[in-house]
């Protein structure tokens, strides 16, 4: 479904992916522009696992959002607050994120539901959670994993 002002996961805050949709879909809530499937996962899921990863809390993530931070400030208010990553904690931030699906425990349930609930191609091009994500938004093209890494 298209989301007007939702950003993709592979787009980064510094080198962080899906941190800027976290922040996203903090600011589209707030204007009550998230349609209603998305409440259930706020703060849950990849913004839980976003914000433990960082050791800090989703509500406070979500207070600096509101009061007015861009994602880059938000993202050093977080590594401030929190713990500040190395490259190597970013390298595994970001490759089990934008690789959750593939191989591992929802590559045989998960991902082929969703495929089957969202009307997607079951042809073998969605492979991870961040496909599922770009590809019913409306943004996904084969090699956007790749031009992300870039």
């Amino acid at each position: 479904m298209k989301i007007e002002g939702i950003k993709g996961c592979f787009e980064k805050t510094d080198r962080l992916f899906y941190f800027a949709r976290m922040c996203s879909k903090i600011r589209l809530h707030a204007a009550g522009k998230l349609p209603a499937d998305y409440f259930d996962m706020l703060g849950q899921g990849f913004d839980g696992r976003t914000c433990r990863y960082l050791e800090v809390s989703y509500k406070d993530v979500k207070a600096q959002v509101l009061d007015g931070g861009t994602d880059a400030e938000v993202l050093e208010w977080c590594q401030s607050n929190g713990r500040r990553l190395t490259d190597e904690q970013v390298l595994i931030y970001n490759s089990f994120m934008s690789k959750r699906g593939w191989h591992d425990d929802e590559t045989d349930g998960f991902i082929p539901e969703m495929i089957k609930k969202y009307g997607l191609p079951d042809n073998g091009t969605v492979l991870t959670d961040f496909d599922l994500i770009e590809m019913d938004e409306g943004r996904w093209y084969p090699e956007m994993w790749r031009d992300a890494w870039k």
